[in-house]
């Protein structure tokens, strides 16, 4: 017999480690890690026996190392999908510390499923009022001094259902999930235009992509030249291929169907070229009846998201309310939070680092004494741009805007600590 500290159990033969126990942890912890993605891997995974852990880890072997780390299966953040080839899926924001989405967890949108591009074959094109039109490889693009940005991307219906169809059970993840945060590496576009010699008469570029949609944008010639990317890297790999391997362009604060996956084609033309994807969708139709067109800029925006649905708070005393707050304008300067419903506001502490166009975490420690509550935040950008609430987005935008949804989210806190979505 040997001591243990609270009991007494038989003592092993020296050497003599139970494998077996061993074995059986390693395949409990790994049973959900290794089934794969796509819709069999989550229903495996979903249908899987829940992972076991050894009492104490310090008596038996670890796991061997592997070619790629694993996620914990204690840990299982997802995407939340909807269709297949024209859908979505959604970042778990509720479940991202920091800023920075992990790349598997950056939400994403596709109008005709994810194109697999073989690297060797990649190409982009770069011409029209250009004086020496050129295609360039991904290696061509490797070869010219690279240049890292952390910033989000959101996708310009992100918010839509909370707006249209509200629900109490909608998490952080169903209400704002379609914007992620990630450090991006490529090349300059300026720098690229120098190289071909972009004339005098060229003030805006055709971005086109290399999926099946052909997805294809008219973009102002200043931001190409300003600080956009021809991004070929993510949180320093390779972009991931739902995310456009193995080039994407990247235009910081500019609505999320801009920023062309797959890019293959960058065109200088002398006037927008007016494509299906710029007038039949990505206008912003107004309660007087008229349209606003290329609204690039994703204005100011936050959420709480702890707590949120599906949280309870399991007893009184205080409690940090966090969240995620965002402009396309430059940085956040200031977030205020809510307990009141919007009577009361009071500065949360912005943590760092604050970049511009990047997600920003704020945080406020908020004394709960167990009487229901509204929790609510609100953004404010450099350039003096304050969230706007519910009653006045509303008001402006009108019941059937489609894009830019951006008003301060409301999450109710009941008497026994469960918390809803409001609106």
């Amino acid at each position: 017999m040997r001591r243990t500290g609270l009991d007494e159990t038989p003592a092993e033969p020296a050497g003599a480690m139970d494998r077996r126990r061993a074995v059986g942890v390693a395949a409990g912890l790994l049973g959900g890690v290794v089934l794969g993605g796509g819709a069999a891997g989550v229903l495996a995974q979903q249908t899987a026996a829940a992972p076991v852990a050894p009492e104490d880890a310090s008596t038996i072997p670890g796991l061997p190392s592997g070619a790629l780390g694993i996620r914990s299966p204690f840990e299982t953040p997802a995407l939340t999908p909807i269709g297949v080839t024209t859908g979505a899926s959604f970042s778990p924001l509720q479940s991202i510390s920091g800023t920075i989405t992990p790349s598997d967890l950056h939400f994403q949108r596709h109008h005709n499923g994810i194109a697999v591009i073989d690297p060797r074959r990649y190409s982009l094109t770069i011409h029209g009022l250009v004086d020496r039109p050129m295609v360039f490889s991904l290696e061509d693009l490797r070869r010219f001094p690279a240049v890292t940005r952390t910033c989000f991307i959101e996708c310009s219906g992100n918010g839509r259902s909370a707006y249209r169809t509200p629900k109490p059970t909608m998490t952080a993840q169903d209400v704002d999930g379609l914007t992620s945060n990630s450090e991006w590496t490529g090349v300059p576009v300026a720098t690229l235009f120098n190289e071909v010699g972009v004339q005098r008469t060229a003030k805006w570029i055709l971005a086109e992509g290399g999926d099946a949609s052909r997805l294809s944008r008219s973009i102002p010639l200043d931001k190409m030249l300003d600080d956009a990317l021809i991004a070929y890297a993510q949180n320093g790999e390779a972009v991931r291929m739902p995310n456009g391997y193995p080039a994407r362009l990247l235009l910081p604060g500019y609505e999320g169907n801009m920023n062309i996956k797959w890019i293959r084609r960058l065109k200088a033309i002398d006037q927008p070229n007016m494509s299906k994807d710029e007038t039949s969708k990505y206008t912003d139709p107004l309660p007087d009846g008229t349209a606003r067109q290329f609204s690039f800029i994703m204005d100011a925006k936050s959420i709480i998201t702890s707590p949120s649905y599906p949280t309870q708070l399991t007893s009184h005393g205080w409690w940090p309310v966090t969240g995620l707050a965002w402009t396309g304008r430059g940085k956040i300067t200031r977030v205020d939070v809510s307990t009141d419903g919007g009577r009361s506001w009071t500065q949360a502490e912005l943590v760092g680092p604050v970049l511009p166009m990047a997600h920003t975490r704020f945080r406020h420690m908020w004394q709960w004494d167990g009487t229901p509550a509204r929790l609510m935040s609100r953004a404010i950008d450099e350039t003096g741009y304050v969230q706007p609430t519910l009653e006045t987005f509303r008001r402006v935008r009108g019941a059937g805007t489609d894009y830019h949804f951006n008003s301060v989210r409301t999450w109710r806190v009941e008497q026994d600590g469960h918390v809803f979505f409001e609106a």
